[in-house]
Formats: structure tokens, sequence, C-alpha cells
């Protein structure tokens, strides 16, 4: 029964779930698929970080690899990033371990981001971000 509303109706299945912890009863609980969705919630917790990151850093690449391009778009892209980043870890500051490796695998996309939107060789980035952890939460860090 809870497979079957599982694949046919996930939202039903989700208030199905919910009513049976509530009401304690946890042996008719879909414990395959609820731990599938959790598994599932914690990827995209990751994938959240990561995409933000990549986009942190490709424009602060481009701010300071292009400053004569510098534009209030760019810095509103910065500024939205970080604080969304920052929401993420304050909502879950267990998080906050994923962010480094996230960073480390978000920066080859960053580069060819930047590269494409500025034209500039990837070649002329550097083989590893130039930026820290701190440096890339910290509001009031722009790189010159």
């Amino acid at each position: 029964m809870n497979a079957n509303l599982y694949d046919n109706d996930y939202a039903a299945w989700l208030e199905q779930q919910a009513n049976l912890l509530k009401i304690g009863h946890l042996a008719e609980l879909d414990i395959e698929h609820l731990v599938e969705e959790l598994e599932l919630d914690m990827g995209n917790e990751r994938r959240e970080i990561y995409k933000r990151l990549r986009v942190l850093i490709g424009h602060l690449l481009k701010w300071k690899y292009q400053p004569e391009q510098r534009s209030g778009s760019w810095e509103g892209t910065i500024r939205v990033q970080r604080k969304d980043l920052h929401k993420l870890l304050k909502d879950s500051p267990s998080l906050k371990r994923f962010v480094e490796p996230e960073a480390l695998e978000a920066y080859a996309d960053a580069v060819e981001l930047a590269s494409y939107e500025t034209k500039i060789p990837e070649s002329t980035f550097p083989a590893e971000c130039p930026f820290t952890i701190e440096n890339l939460l910290d509001k009031d860090f722009w790189p010159d």
C-alpha cells in the first residue's frame, strides 16, 4: 500500500507518512522510501551549496579579472549568493562541513562560467581557487 501510494501520489504518501509518525504507528511506515527521500534531500542540500558556490566564485573571478566591466548586476549576484549561502548554513549549521569540498568541486565549473562570460581564456585563471572559504562567505570581501 505505502509503496504503491509513493509511486502514484507522492504528496498523499508524504501526508500518510507524517500522519503515521504523529500517531506513533511506526511499524506501518514505508521505511525504504523514507530513507531514500531523506538521502535525496541531503544530496539536494549539498547541490544547493555547490550551485551557489559555482555562481559566487564565477562572479568573484569576473570581478577580479575584468575590473573594467564591474557592474551592479555582478555585485548583486555576489551579494545574493552569499546571503543565500548564509541562510542555508544558518538553517542547517551541519552543512558547513560541505562548503569546502563543494567549493573545490565547483571551482572548475566557475572558471568555465567566468571564461565563457568574459571571453578570458580559462588558462588565465589560477589552477586552484584563489579565494578562501572565509573570503567566499565574507560580505565585505571583494577581490581587487
